[in-house]
């Protein structure tokens, strides 16, 4: 038994020890970069994606996201996008692409806004109104009646946003770019894909500025 024993603490010991070592190495590495995960954007970018901040002639990065209006993690992403696309708007270039999802009842509602008031030159606007008001119309049942409320406020021809949210043509673009997530191996949303590799979520706001900074150079 006494030999029994001593082979139990003597492996005992030998584990910590070697945790511990692997522990200090990780720590003695340093923070490490956030991960590019593997995965590729099939569809490029073209004249017929919503895209803002640097021209092709001046970007060094391109940043596509997938998301959906009434998604919480988007959302919460909305605003640190914002930030680090005005902070860098002569070098990269963003890119929205829709991927509403089923669970939410108003997330195609908000696409179809969005798009129809693209057509009158105000996409972004509307993109930032819907977010900005995320928790307002989420679970409500007249999130049409709001977003048109939107339009109003934005000065849109309302008969013609009406029609364009109506159209085929627009729930046919917005169907386009959930299909062309899902090649690409969009799951969930927020989906990032930087230079057209599919990015980890990152753990903080700092985190993706790094990754994205680190591109730009």
């Amino acid at each position: 038994m006494d030999t029994q024993k001593r082979i139990i603490v003597w492996v005992s010991a030998i584990l910590v020890i070697g945790v511990t070592a692997i522990a200090a190495w990780q720590i003695a590495k340093g923070p490490q970069k956030p991960a590019v995960r593997a995965g590729s954007l099939t569809e490029a970018v073209s004249t017929s994606d919503w895209t803002k901040g640097a021209t092709e002639a001046t970007k060094k990065a391109e940043l596509v996201e997938y998301s959906d209006f009434q998604c919480p993690a988007c959302g919460m992403y909305y605003p640190i996008i914002e930030k680090i696309v005005a902070d860098n708007k002569d070098t990269l270039a963003f890119t929205y692409r829709h991927f509403p999802l089923g669970q939410h009842k108003n997330a195609l509602p908000a696409a179809y806004a969005a798009e129809a008031a693209g057509l009158q030159g105000k996409f972004w606007e509307m993109h930032e109104m819907i977010f900005k008001s995320q928790s307002e119309w989420s679970e409500i049942d007249t999130a049409e009646a709001t977003f048109e409320g939107f339009a109003t406020e934005l000065g849109l021809d309302i008969a013609r946003f009406k029609t364009d949210r109506d159209a085929q043509t627009t729930k046919d673009a917005v169907a386009h770019d959930k299909e062309t997530g899902l090649r690409s191996g969009v799951n969930s949303t927020p989906s990032f894909y930087l230079n057209g590799k599919k990015m980890e979520n990152p753990r903080s706001a700092e985190e993706f500025r790094a990754t994205i900074e680190a591109a730009l150079k």
